[in-house]
């Protein structure tokens, strides 16, 4: 997998419209208010694009430095049928939320959405790096960036976090439910035979039945999606271009 020969070409980049008040979140408590007004606009009873109805697809992902503050964020716009890169936005940063378990999302939200209004090739489907609604408190990145965005958006995450789940099967497309207290929040989802599963759950905009069907084809070869493999070697590459070690 090469540095993508990107070709730009015209659009609209996707908008940010939600509660989320004139400035960004810079504490724990503000955090939680806007996370909650996030999760009460979510769209979760939309089936969204199936196989077959989405042509662009995004990748996002973000990068951390290891002994420095520096992060970069990275927008991935693949054509479905090949998954060859068509468009890629890069942002620069720096950590400015603090690291709180349940609000990651904070620290990754303005460079990634930064990033996504940079594309000039606006996806039709975007596939995070982490979480939907398998959340504590069902508000992870990928609502936070379904609202945001009115994009369809579902998270790929490579561990249950604290949830529970059956290992599925040992085959590529089995699948067993992700469950927090009694509720189904996404899937234990394998991609490639006999390799431990994804975690998938939906963000705003589309189901799970679609969410995985979407992962299983990013995830030809590989464990993880295509999408997901683009954006992380984006933004790493890019970190270490500016002196700084990836976590």
């Amino acid at each position: 997998m090469g540095e993508p020969q990107v070709s730009r070409a015209s659009g609209t980049a996707p908008t940010t419209s939600a509660p989320v008040g004139d400035r960004w979140p810079s504490s724990v408590a503000e955090a939680l208010v806007v996370q909650e007004a996030l999760r009460g606009v979510a769209v979760l009873d939309a089936a969204g694009p199936g196989p077959g109805e989405v042509r662009w697809v995004a990748g996002v992902d973000v990068s951390y430095g290891k002994d420095s503050d520096e992060l970069v964020a990275a927008a991935v716009v693949l054509e479905m049928g090949t998954l060859e890169p068509v468009d890629v936005a890069v942002v620069e940063g720096v950590s400015t939320f603090p690291y709180t378990p349940g609000l990651l999302a904070f620290r990754e939200l303005p460079s990634v959405l930064a990033a996504l209004e940079k594309l000039t090739r606006v996806p039709d489907l975007v596939v995070c790096d982490g979480y939907g609604i398998a959340h504590p408190r069902r508000a992870g990145l990928a609502v936070h960036l379904g609202v945001l965005t009115g994009l369809p958006c579902f998270g790929v995450a490579k561990s249950p976090f604290t949830f529970g789940f059956e290992s599925p099967g040992p085959r590529r497309g089995d699948s067993a439910p992700l469950v927090d207290d009694g509720e189904i929040v996404g899937r234990a989802l394998r991609t490639q035979d006999r390799v431990k599963p994804v975690f998938v759950s939906v963000g705003s905009a589309i189901g799970i039945e679609n969410a995985c069907a979407h992962t299983l084809h990013l995830a030809r070869r590989y464990r993880l999606p295509e999408t997901t493999r683009w954006a992380d070697r984006i933004s790493r590459s890019r970190l270490r271009e500016k002196g700084s070690r990836p976590t």
